[in-house]
């Protein structure tokens, strides 16, 4: 499905405003001073996993390609410059043509990446590249930390489905966002019907207690529900008394039920009385749904309970503690003249502390052991070692302005699981650590 062409309502008709008031002054300064045609390269990356994390998740290259198609300066939005007089009238008419023309390079979405590690590879002028920089960070920031977290979620989840349904918990454009992200990450379905429009990803749902307490008794509000959805429905039991309500559950829908959710009280503990319940009713297909604010500890430690499935909402939307994860766009390398032939010349920030970077354009490859399993990430800006070319991580995203990689959502899904298995198994660790693997620089 082409996202791109579909005029949903959670789309906006430009992402060109999508950018901070600085990045417009720059162009202006740039264009006045006759440097905004110097050939440059910017570079997404962390200097630091988020604390305790040992891997990321690139996730958002998606819509970071839309965005940069989407980006175009319209006469409503020139007027709103004009307006509030953020540039000049010079500014403004180089902004009315603007159209990326450059290249883009960077790791494909699903992939893992480690501190230091060059996402992203933006290269044109330095006015069309530097215009993209705040819709660029806030997309992949957003989406990495969400997909970082769904990933540790469905390494504790291992072959049990997650739900996705924190559509409530956060703002509703980044819902969507998010439920792409979190499907990206390893989660199976979503609750979200603009996220299942938008992506095709599977959506599922029945209903809240809200349901329940609309109806008289627990047995007509279940009887509604298996009447209107059928025996194979899932039926919320935790409205009132558990166990009568398991008991109900069953007697109206027999023992085809196809399954009851807990969304509250001591879960493990009532898992394990509600699945010794089923049985002895007879319902031994009737599947067990956990909800009520889970992250992966929280699954972590219902794996010896007979959960067939979680569903995940407040923590998953918020990064699990960590909502972003710290991405900055770096000017790395620019050409000492306009001229189109005028060699790249690396360029850094220096400043004390943990904020320098390294200049250069870069390459990177992930370096196995004899066992194909990951031992470093290797960065270079220089030529790739011989040893190394078969696992260059960059692929071209963008060539002159045009998107060559558009993929399945269902693509990238597939990708970050073999990537996440491709990393040592401490990697699946929850407790706190560093990176699985180390960044070397050559």
């Amino acid at each position: 499905m082409n996202t791109a062409d579909l005029g949903l309502p959670v789309d906006v008709p430009s992402t060109a405003l999508f950018t901070d008031h600085y990045e417009l002054t720059m162009l202006q300064a740039a264009l006045k001073a006759g440097t905004a045609d110097r050939r440059s390269v910017f570079e997404v990356f962390t200097r630091r996993l988020p604390e305790g994390r040992r891997y990321g998740v690139v996730a958002g290259t998606g819509r970071v390609l839309d965005a940069v198609e989407n980006f175009r300066f319209d006469a409503d939005v020139i007027g709103f410059l004009r307006e509030r007089r953020v540039v000049d009238e010079e500014t403004l008419r180089w902004l009315s043509s603007y159209r990326f023309s450059g290249d883009i390079w960077g790791y494909p979405e699903g992939e893992v990446y480690f501190p230091g590690s060059p996402l992203l590879r933006v290269e044109g002028s330095f006015a069309e590249c530097v215009l993209l920089e705040t819709v660029i960070l806030s997309i992949l920031n957003h989406d990495s930390a969400i997909a970082a977290a769904a990933s540790r979620m469905a390494s504790a989840a291992g072959e049990r489905p997650l739900i996705e349904m924190g559509a409530r918990r956060t703002h509703e454009l980044a819902a969507v966002a998010a439920s792409r992200a979190a499907y990206v990450g390893g989660f199976t379905t979503t609750s979200d019907l603009a996220a299942g429009f938008r992506y095709d990803i599977p959506t599922v749902g029945t209903s809240a207690h809200a349901f329940t307490l609309l109806h008289d008794n627990e047995r007509d509000a279940f009887q509604a529900q298996v009447d209107s959805l059928g025996p194979g429905t899932t039926l919320l039991v935790d409205t009132y008394d558990v166990t009568e309500a398991v008991r109900t559950a069953v007697e109206v829908a027999g023992p085809e039920l196809g399954a009851v959710r807990i969304d509250s009280g001591d879960l493990l503990l009532v898992a394990h009385r509600v699945r010794d319940q089923l049985d002895e009713l007879g319902a031994t297909r009737t599947k067990i749904v956990v909800t009520s604010d889970l992250d992966e500890y929280a699954i972590a430690s219902l794996a010896a309970a007979p959960v067939d499935a979680y569903g995940v909402g407040t923590q998953l939307v918020t990064g699990s503690g960590h909502p972003t994860c710290s991405m900055v766009y770096k000017l790395v390398a620019r050409a000492h003249s306009a001229d189109p032939k005028a060699p790249l010349e690396p360029v850094a920030k220096k400043s004390m502390g943990a904020k320098s970077s390294m200049g250069g354009r870069k390459w990177a490859a992930r370096r196995p052991d004899e066992h194909g399993v990951a031992e470093a990430e290797v960065i270079g800006t220089g030529a790739v070692p011989v040893e190394l070319a078969d696992h260059q991580l960059q692929v071209e995203l963008v060539k002159g302005g045009e998107v060559v990689a558009r993929e399945p959502l269902d693509t990238v899904r597939e990708r970050h699981a073999a990537a996440r298995a491709r990393l040592p198994l401490s990697a699946t660790q929850l407790s706190k650590g560093e990176a699985v693997i180390p960044t070397e620089y050559i």
